[in-house]
């Protein structure tokens, strides 16, 4: 009777699906499709950005906010015994964590909260990353779970620059959370980082809602620039430190691979409060401004490949002072009797205003579009009037030709000065990069390539795309002549204006250059001094460009960034050309000065160099040179941190940091190499949180 009454329940079941199925299919299926239902897209991973050496600089990274609901069952059963016995510990190490607020702050946070109810009580204002989340989930009471603490969170997508502001105005930025680029190559390169959205359809089931994917997403693909982080650090260090110290208002520097166009680093500093600088606009490839001296060898190599100077013809600068029409034009040193009659070569080499425009004029002044077709056709102007520069907002050249430059009226504005002042780099605008661009195409033998910032696009790892170099101009000029403008540019170095900056490490060649632009109307004037060249002269590798503007304490011309551009010349070829202390010889004529730190560590490099010493058991020492050959012999250094303040003269950075917080006390470092001098005398008592200011040198 059991098995009968079972088999007859099947049996009504299936009668019953059968009867659904055909008899009222259609009623049932109007039904179904009356259901609440929804679609929504699903948005794709952006594509990440990484540096020429596979750094990653940019990608789409988690945060969190932590958030507490008071008002969960479990904080409130047998009269909040679970809730008294962990909050006193939770608080601590938020407090511990954090270290925004006091335990007992925590405490009297969390009590109000839970007294009214809270539902979404937020426990740090600031939004964190996933392992500090992780972190928070692992402490007292929070570790028994969402429906027993009230923990919980919501996850944000931020778009973040991994090095902070580090070539941020190249990069670029999105806007929201990680949508559409904003700007830099973010904006230029969006839709290919940006992938494409997927679809999901929802079904309300309840009081919730159950999703299933009907198209997958396609995350973005990779960008793979051409910038050297490394290179990148050099130049924005050696930028900052001048800007600093002359308090200028923006600079830029955009370090280039002479054979390929490569930018290595892109630098824009602007002034936010007093040294204080962000890049805040990409000034070396959107700035429109006059280029100043800079521009008078383009000038002179117009003249030259014309037949119009030699590098040894004489020009008579007088004694710092012309007249075109009734114009003055004045060179720098007017006021100590100018420089008189001096060669092509020398007017450069002093960036004398009187001698290049005097050579410039002479010949061009009746027929002053020949001159102006010279410079576009080093540019190819004149098929393009933009070098397709990838970062969206990028100015072009603006050379007026005598033929084409006319007020609304049509009436022409070229007059008796245009030229003149044209060849020293006045009435021109053009961004730095443009000039860089030039400068870089006499360092590759005449060859003027399109500088650019991005090396492949890649997808899952493969290379979808590769941007090789792009030839601009293959000659922007006879072998002849670029000869004599690299001679001429090297003499710039070593006499001319560059001469005080000149490096005893590595020979670079260039031109300064000083223009007085005005700002804040009412015809007010400052100063823009740059300095574009290339190093090593013999055998270019890299160009660069350096701009200051607005320098407010003191100018010294040529200077400012030409000795900015010394350091990063200096820097850059000491790390292009590093050299391990393996790759030495030693003897105890060479043998190197060993540093005073870690015991183990010492051993190690000079076992690995291959050099005697004896050494004691001690964890830190100071070794010496033996008199007997090549040994080292060192004494132990007592190092007593709760006691005593240690004695780290002759350490390197490194373990001097570490010895003076171990004992409970702060490191403030200036300069660099050994430490010299310590603030505070070793043997003294430690004081806790104390400052130690060491000087190294």
């Amino acid at each position: 009777m059991v098995y009968l009454v079972i088999a007859a329940g099947f049996a009504a079941v299936i009668a019953r699906i059968v009867y659904l199925q055909t008899v009222e299919r259609g009623r049932w299926m109007e039904v179904a499709e009356s259901l609440e239902s929804r679609e929504r897209q699903v948005e794709p991973n952006r594509g990440n950005i990484y540096t020429c050496d596979g750094e990653l600089i940019s990608a789409t990274i988690p945060s969190y906010t932590l958030l507490m609901d008071t008002r969960v069952p479990a904080l409130h059963q047998k009269e909040g015994a679970l809730y008294k016995e962990h909050i006193d510990s939770l608080c601590i190490c938020l407090s511990r964590k954090f270290g925004d607020k006091s335990a007992a702050a925590y405490r009297r946070m969390i009590d109000a909260a839970y007294r009214r109810g809270d539902g979404a009580l937020r426990l740090y204002p600031e939004k964190v990353s996933y392992i500090d989340m992780m972190e928070v989930k692992s402490f007292p009471l929070f570790r028994l779970g969402r429906y027993k603490s009230g923990l919980f969170t919501r996850e944000y997508t931020n778009r973040e620059n991994l090095y902070g502001d580090l070539c941020a105005r190249t990069i670029g930025n999105v806007y929201g959370a990680g949508q559409g680029g904003q700007y830099g190559l973010e904006l230029k390169y969006d839709s290919i980082l940006r992938g494409k959205p997927g679809v999901e359809k929802g079904t309300r089931a309840g009081t919730s809602w159950v999703y299933e994917i009907l198209q997958q997403p396609e995350d973005g693909m990779d960008l793979v620039t051409t910038i050297d982080v490394v290179l990148q650090d050099i130049c924005d260090k050696a930028l900052r430190d001048e800007l600093v110290r002359y308090d200028a208002a923006r600079g830029c520097v955009v370090l280039m691979d002479v054979h390929t166009g490569e930018v290595r680093a892109c630098v824009n500093l602007s002034r936010q409060e007093k040294g204080v600088y962000k890049e805040v606009y990409n000034m070396a490839v959107g700035d429109m401004s006059e280029p100043g001296s800079t521009f008078k060898t383009i000038s002179l190599m117009v003249a030259m490949e014309d037949g119009v100077c030699e590098p040894t013809d004489s020009v008579d600068t007088g004694k710092g002072s012309y007249f075109f029409g009734r114009t003055e034009m004045t060179d720098h040193n007017k006021s100590r009797g100018g420089y008189g009659k001096i060669t092509v070569s020398d007017a450069l080499a002093y960036s004398s205003n009187v001698g290049v425009s005097r050579v410039i004029n002479e010949y061009y002044g009746k027929k002053p579009g020949e001159f102006v077709d010279g410079i576009y056709g080093i540019y190819r102007l004149e098929e393009d009037r933009d070098m397709g520069i990838e970062i969206p907002g990028a100015g072009r050249p603006e050379i007026p030709h005598p033929d084409t430059y006319k007020d609304a009226n049509g009436k022409s504005r070229w007059n008796v000065t245009t030229l003149p002042w044209m060849s020293i780099g006045y009435n021109v605008q053009m961004p730095p990069i443009y000039t860089l661009a030039f400068y870089n195409a006499i360092a590759n033998d005449g060859c003027m390539v399109r500088p650019h910032f991005v090396k492949a696009i890649k997808s899952e790892g493969d290379v979808v795309r590769e941007f090789r170099p792009e030839v601009i101009n293959p000659s922007i000029c006879s072998k002849a002549t670029l000869r004599k403008i690299r001679a001429m540019l090297d003499s710039v170095v070593t006499k001319g204006t560059a001469v005080g900056f000149r490096s005893k490490e590595v020979q670079f060649s260039g031109k300064t250059g000083t223009a007085q632009i005005g700002y804040g109307g009412r015809n007010v004037m400052t100063h823009q001094v740059s300095f574009c060249g290339y190093f090593p002269s013999e055998k270019p590798q890299y160009s660069a460009i350096v701009v200051i503007r607005q320098p407010r304490l003191g100018y010294v011309g040529g200077y400012m960034p030409g000795s900015v551009f010394k350091t990063i010349a200096e820097r850059v070829y000491a790390h292009e050309n590093e050299r391990s202390i393996y790759d030495f010889d030693l003897d105890e004529e060479s043998l190197p000065a060993v540093k005073a730190g870690n015991r183990r560590e010492t051993e190690r490099v000079l076992d690995r160099a291959g050099v005697d010493y004896e050494m004691g058991d001690a964890d830190w020492v100071r070794a010496h040179k033996s008199d007997g050959g090549a040994m080292i012999e060192a004494e132990n250094i007592p190092v007593i941190l709760d006691k005593y303040v240690p004695n780290v003269v002759g350490m390197g950075a490194k373990d001097a940091v570490y010895l003076i917080e171990r004992c409970g006390m702060r490191a403030k470092l200036t300069g660099r190499g050994r430490v010299v001098y310590q603030s505070v005398v070793n043997g003294s008592t430690p004081v806790p949180g104390g400052t130690v200011y060491l000087t190294l040198r």
